[in-house]
């Protein structure tokens, strides 16, 4: 589905990611884990488009999508949910998924399918997405990406500043996904317990470069804790 393959990516003249290199398959989740500062969200950035590496190569379902326009791969299949959720708090729920389905309506199936995901959020849609809770609003940048029925979701920190219910909510919604079996997942997460329940495999970042990696039935929760608390 998705290979990151040795990608070296900078802000100006300072290297941010390193050789950094993974897979995600077909229906998998992967998680990539790490402290603040060591280029989860860049390299999240740079499989969507927002930043082009100046070495290494990015493919996507078997096409190399290194140096296309985030506009382009959004139409191959890749949906976005980047940190701190960037709804658009003055539309209305249902104005943000038309926006995220990028069409004058959404498809009615999938807009029936992120509802039954989401289902709090159908009795919202005239409601602004503003005046939404913080875990509400995350729903619904999830929501609003799942409904143009992306390939590969991208996740940034989902459950950051989340109540624990919601967090709950969010993982049953993540299992689902994964339980459906044909849309794959990249996860980049800090709480470590939500991401080993749901990961098929995991990354962890240190300074710009791949440090641990390896299987669910691999998960040394004291390495990966060693790496995310120095």
């Amino acid at each position: 589905m998705l290979a990151v393959n040795g990608i070296d990516v900078y802000y100006g003249e300072s290297r941010v990611l390193s050789h950094v290199g993974l897979s995600v398959g077909t229906g998998q989740v992967v998680c990539v884990m790490g402290r603040n500062g060591v280029g989860k969200t860049t390299l999240l950035k740079a499989v969507v488009g927002l930043l082009v590496p100046r070495t290494g190569t990015i493919e996507f379902r078997g096409h190399e999508i290194t140096r296309r326009p985030p506009y382009e791969r959004a139409r191959l299949g890749i949906g976005y949910v980047p940190q701190g959720r960037e709804i658009f708090a003055s539309l209305s729920v249902r104005e943000n998924l038309v926006l995220g389905a990028r069409r004058k309506q959404p498809v009615p199936a999938q807009l029936e399918y992120v509802l039954s995901l989401f289902p709090g959020l159908g009795a919202m849609l005239g409601k602004r997405g503003g005046d939404l809770s913080g875990g509400q609003q995350q729903q619904l940048a999830i929501a609003r990406a799942l409904v143009a029925d992306p390939a590969l979701l991208l996740l940034d920190e989902p459950t950051e500043g989340i109540q624990p219910s919601i967090v709950d909510e969010i993982a049953d919604v993540l299992r689902r996904i994964r339980k459906e079996g044909g849309r794959s997942i990249l996860l980049v997460e800090q709480y470590l317990e939500f991401a080993r329940s749901i990961c098929d495999r995991f990354y962890v970042m240190d300074k710009g470069v791949v440090a641990l990696e390896g299987e669910r039935q691999t998960f040394d929760v004291d390495a990966v804790s060693a790496l995310l608390s120095v």
